[in-house]
């Protein structure tokens, strides 16, 4: 690993450190003798510093790796936000909705105009820090978060009532056209 990609690491993990976020509740040995998830509960209130705080994360990669910082998009928000939602309803982390879409599909159904870069997913008890540290450390989900041609980014989650978090992050290129054959 590099030295900027490091302190990049570094610096996600120090923010989540130094931020006051949801109560975290369990913990202990299970029955397995292994040690039991610690639920992240996330509060009604919290969805706009959750956001931030992973844009602002994000953003730090982003600059360490010499790319241009994210922007939140209103349209990208609404596709995360109705796949992490979808993938609770089937309970598995896919990229396919129950009705057969693909990420292509559900950015085109919120009106977004630009190209998809990628969508990175996540089904665990960790906190949004944990997950894009988790992210950064497979090959793939890392070359969408910081990838050169992205501008934009939506970020959301669905929290059941367990505590398992759904999260779901898409990223894309404003003003550039999707794939020719890929648009619906």
């Amino acid at each position: 690993m590099n030295r900027r990609a490091f302190l990049a690491l570094s610096s996600v993990a120090a923010i989540a450190a130094c931020t006051s976020g949801p109560a975290t509740t369990g913990g202990g040995i299970g029955p397995d003798g292994k040690p039991l998830p610690r639920v992240y509960r996330i509060g009604a209130f919290q969805r706009a510093e959750i956001e931030y705080r992973m844009l602002d994360s994000v953003n730090a990669l982003r600059q360490a790796s010499g790319a241009a910082p994210l922007e939140l998009n209103s349209q990208l928000q609404a596709a995360a936000a109705t796949h992490a939602r979808d993938m609770s309803v089937q309970n598995r982390p896919w990229h396919f909705g129950s009705d057969g879409s693909s990420p292509v599909d559900r950015v085109q159904r919120v009106g977004y105009s630009g190209r998809l870069v990628g969508e990175t997913i996540s089904e665990t008890y960790e906190t949004e820090t944990e997950t894009l540290a988790a992210w950064m450390e497979e090959e793939p989900t890392r070359r969408v978060i910081l990838d050169p041609s992205a501008t934009e980014m939506g970020f959301s989650w669905y929290q059941e009532d367990n505590g398992k978090i759904w999260w779901c992050m898409v990223v894309g290129a404003a003003g550039a056209a999707q794939i020719p054959g890929l648009q619906g």
